[in-house]
This record gives structure tokens, C-alpha cells and sequence, in this order.
């Protein structure tokens, strides 16, 4: 199994030319983040998880030419709006885009893309199959997916567990019994928004100490706002094992 990190930032996190941070205005390609999102891809599978507002880019700068699926974390916006971009896959595939998403989710992009639902028929239209998604284990074609349910601030939203490989966004509690899914990955993904408290992700601080408790040997962190500081020198004050994530990184497993 192969993951590609698509994005590793947030909607504070894309460099924008009238920003004066030294973050935006850096040369290192690691601190150009792009809404977060990550590639998920086996022999035969491929399928992303969340697809923001960069999601035709990303599709385009990675070079994706296959992808049989959507699965959600949550409804925000910066994680659902770039769904209309699948026709796109709907054209070449010529198939539905299977969307794996919570109930609360699928009330989200129900609302927010109106005309798929009521005009599927009209040429052109974003063809899906929805999926519902609860706290239970579901495959992905032959990729088994285990969601972990998280808090983000008072909303229910999921992280997913694919063999040794657990991803955490939009987080800011984690109960024990949740937690525990995620003991034993090989590889831990955890949202780590900035230095100062926030009322609905985890801070770098708490995210350290996240990761120490579930101790896989290797922590990337994502969700990252320019707030949080450059790639490089941030990466020097992490303990051992755990390191931030950028966009293009690729993981083997």
C-alpha cells in the first residue's frame, strides 16, 4: 500500500501573495501546503480521503489517472469542496465515484451540491453512489478501512485506520477506547494546527502528547496552519519519531 499526502495544511495554511508571514513567503517547497487530504492507493485501489477546495490540483499534480472512491472525515467545507470535481473521473471511468460518508456528512453534501442529487440524470452532472458511513470497519473495494471516531470541538467526525497506517484530522479529543484502534500502526497521521490553544484541533503540544500515548514509531503531523512556523526549524524541536508531514510525501507500507 502506498499513501500520498495531497495536503498537509488548512485554510490558513495556502500561501497567498499579500500574506507577510515568513511561512508564505518561504522557498522551501515543504511549507506550500494545500488543504489537507491524502492518496490511499493498493493494486487495485485507489481512493482519497477528503477532497477540499485543491482537489483538482492535486489530482492533477500527482498525475492521478484512477480513482474508485471518496471517503470523508467530516462535512467542512475544506474537506468536501472539491467533490464536484469527480466528473471528471466519471467521464474517463464511465462509473459512479462511490462516497463513503456519515450521516451528518451526507446531509452536508446533500445541501451543498443540490443539483447532483435532484438532477443526476442532466449531462455532466457529478455521478456518485453513496455509502453510509458508521463506526464499523468497511472495505474500499479490497482495502479494509476502520473508521475512529473523534471529536472536533462538539462535532463527531471520523479518522480511519488502513492496516498499519492510521490518519487523524480535525481532532481535538480522542476517547481511550477510540484511541486504541489506532495502537499498533506502524504509521500515525495527527492534526497539529498550531502553538496557541484552539477551540477545535489539537495544538502541537497536545498533539505530542497524543502520539506519545498511542507510541507508534512513526508520528506525521498534518493539518498544519502557517501559524505553526517553518517546516525546517519546526521539525528540529520535535522528539524522536514524529516529524511534520508536507504535501507529496509518500509513505510505503
Amino acid at each position: 500500500m502506498r499513501v500520498t499526502f495531497l495536503g498537509s495544511g488548512t485554510s490558513q495554511g495556502v500561501p497567498v501573495i499579500c500574506c507577510p508571514c515568513e511561512v508564505c513567503h518561504s522557498a522551501d517547497p515543504r511549507d506550500k501546503r494545500l488543504r489537507s487530504s491524502i492518496l490511499v492507493e493498493t493494486d487495485d485501489t485507489a481512493f482519497v480521503i477528503d477532497s477540499g477546495p485543491d482537489f483538482r490540483y492535486q489530482m492533477l499534480r500527482q498525475g492521478v489517472q484512477k480513482l474508485d472512491a471518496i471517503v470523508f472525515t467530516h462535512g467542512h467545507k475544506d474537506h468536501t469542496a472539491g467533490m464536484d470535481d469527480v466528473r471528471a473521473f466519471n467521464y474517463f471511468q464511465q462509473k459512479e465515484m462511490d462516497v463513503y460518508a456519515s450521516p451528518e456528512t451526507q446531509e452536508v453534501l446533500r445541501r451543498e451540491y443540490q443539483y447532483i442529487f435532484e438532477h443526476a440524470n442532466y449531462p455532466g452532472v457529478p455521478q456518485i453512489r453513496l455509502h453510509e458511513l458508521k463506526n464499523e470497519p468497511f472495505y474500499v473495494n479490497s482495502v479494509l478501512v476502520t473508521p475512529i471516531r473523534l471529536l472536533h470541538y462538539k462535532m463527531e467526525v471520523f479518522g480511519f485506520r488502513i492496516g498499519d497506517f492510521t490518519y487523524i484530522t480535525d481532532a481535538n479529543y480522542i476517547a481511550p477506547e477510540e484511541r486504541d484502534k489506532a495502537r499498533g500502526s506502524q504509521t500515525l497521521v495527527l492534526n497539529a494546527l498550531r502553538l496557541e490553544k484552539h477551540i477545535s484541533h489539537f495544538t502541537l503540544a497536545e498533539a505530542i502528547e497524543v502520539a506519545q500515548d498511542i507510541d507508534c514509531p512513526q508520528t506525521y503531523f498534518t493539518h498544519i496552519s502557517h501559524q505553526l512556523g517553518i517546516h525546517e526549524l519546526m521539525n528540529e524541536t520535535l522528539p524522536a519519531g514524529i516529524a511534520l508531514a508536507y504535501d507529496g510525501l509518500v509513505l510505503e507500507f
